[in-house]
């Protein structure tokens, strides 16, 4: 497992040593001694799984504190384009936000600390997405922050005209400006 730097160090890539041959693949998706040697040492308590069709925009979701999540997130059927959001208000990077392209091609993982809200577009026909998180989900803890918020700027891969498939409650997201952060 190698660890990959991003443009906030706190949001974490990782690429798995990956073993192939004529019969297919095999590599340890998680390994507890493993991330705690390359700097993860989150608690997990719950992993989920999702499957979404192309086009689906999940997001741009997260926790309150004292709920709040750490996710560990991969893809292991298709492709996306996943975006970690800095919502903590004393943080340098503050309102920036980091995306990276997660297959299961490439295999490779991101690591979300809480304190960022976390969101997905499906770029394949269908993905499967799967996490770990930090922390129980919470409803009343549980916010939402405007997909496409022009404060952000987010470049969400989308074609000409293309509107992205998105739940109700995402559809009704809030602004950062307008929005309940961390500290």
């Amino acid at each position: 497992m190698r660890r990959l730097p991003t443009d906030i160090a706190d949001v974490i890539l990782f690429e798995p040593k990956v073993f192939s041959d004529d019969r297919g693949f095999f590599y340890e998706s998680y390994n507890r001694k493993t991330f705690h040697a390359l700097g993860l040492e989150a608690d997990f308590v719950q992993d989920n799984h999702s499957r979404s069709r192309r086009g689906v925009l999940r997001g741009l979701h997260y926790q309150l504190a004292p709920r709040a999540q750490g996710k560990l997130v991969r893809v292991i059927v298709g492709a996306i384009f996943d975006v970690a959001v800095d919502l903590r208000r004393s943080s340098p990077t503050f309102g920036r936000w980091v995306a990276v392209h997660l297959s299961a091609e490439n295999k490779k993982q991101i690591f979300i600390p809480e304190g960022f809200a976390h969101g997905f577009l499906t770029l394949s026909s269908w993905a499967e997405v799967c996490y770990k998180t930090t922390e129980y989900y919470s409803p009343e803890h549980e916010r939402c922050l405007l997909w496409n918020d022009p404060a952000l700027k987010i470049p969400w891969p989308l074609a000409d005209g293309e509107k992205p498939v998105l739940s109700p409650k995402d559809a009704q997201g809030v602004l950062l400006s307008e929005a309940d952060l961390f500290e």
